[in-house]
């Protein structure tokens, strides 16, 4: 399940996608505008901004603004970001590897399902963009 700081995260990407030809974006303006507490917002833009999904500019006209487009931003880069793992289990994920306790990955049914789930959801997520977002949100 994404949490709802990965949420937030989708929310601020596509509403700085959707206005990138205007220049920055104030994170007030964001905040306001998709329904996301301030200080929250502003933890997520700088870890965005620390991945190199966006960047910033000081003074007057400046904000947040996308560092690359939206077509170039999957969005596994954005959870793995964000949340963590897209793995359910720790001894399934790709970037975060963890052998699980008291488990023998080599006789155990679940890790092997669970392989198959992450690998079902990473042929979406790694395939679908900030860009995909807003072509959908359009359509509705």
């Amino acid at each position: 399940m994404l949490n709802k700081k990965t949420q937030y995260a989708f929310k601020a990407l596509t509403y700085l996608a959707e206005h990138q030809s205007h220049g920055p974006v104030l994170i007030a303006d964001i905040a306001k505008k998709k329904k996301i507490p301030l200080k929250f917002l502003e933890n997520i833009l700088l870890e965005l901004k620390k991945a190199g999904m966006l960047d910033s500019k000081k003074g007057k006209g400046g904000g947040y603004f996308l560092n690359i487009p939206a077509s170039k931003i999957p969005l596994a880069d954005i959870i793995r970001k964000i949340d963590g793992p897209i793995s359910m289990l720790p001894c399934t994920s790709l970037y975060f590897y963890e052998r699980c306790k008291n488990c023998d990955e080599k006789n155990c049914g679940l890790h092997d399902i669970m392989i198959q789930v992450r690998d079902a959801n990473l042929k979406i997520l790694e395939n679908k963009t900030v860009a995909d977002l807003i072509t959908m949100q359009k359509k509705k």
